[in-house]
């Protein structure tokens, strides 16, 4: 980083990081709008750049933890969905019952468990992305160098 920061560079840095807040206005908005700030202005600063390249990674990375939760919940729905509704193949009669009430929410409770660690992990990455996205912004307009934590670096 250049000793030398303008006000002008910490305001934009500090730009790119809250921009990925626009994904909840535009489709893939956390990746165009930072994306977009970053390209047009990593030249006039090294200071800019790093902010930018740090921005568009962790956002990458996000996304790909949010990804890989959602396959692996797509055994969990397949395997929940097979026992809430029992299939019986017996004889020629195909029947399929499907249960209801408080008993069938008893009786499958590892399912009810399993889907709240589910929750509780969407619902950690929501709260990193948000936190650790406003801490990056107030950093870069300190004029401070911000690491996301658990980012892969895809751009360095």
């Amino acid at each position: 980083m250049e000793s030398t920061i303008t006000q002008n560079h910490r305001n934009v840095a500090a730009l790119i990081h809250a921009s990925t807040f626009s994904k909840y206005l535009v489709p893939f908005g956390n990746f165009l709008l930072p994306l977009v700030f970053w390209m047009s202005n990593k030249k006039s600063s090294p200071f800019v750049e790093y902010h930018g390249k740090q921005a568009i990674n962790f956002q990458v990375s996000i996304l790909l933890y949010n990804i890989a939760l959602g396959i692996t919940a797509i055994p969990l729905a397949l395997f929940t969905a097979w026992d809430f509704a029992s299939f019986n193949f017996i004889g020629g009669m195909d029947t399929i019952n499907i249960q209801t009430g408080l008993d069938s929410i008893f009786n499958h409770g590892e399912h009810f468990l399993l889907w709240g660690v589910y929750g509780i992990l969407y619902l950690s990455l929501f709260l990193l992305n948000v936190i650790c996205t406003i801490i990056a912004a107030m950093k870069a307009h300190e004029g401070l160098a911000y690491r996301y934590p658990m980012t892969v670096n895809f751009i360095r």
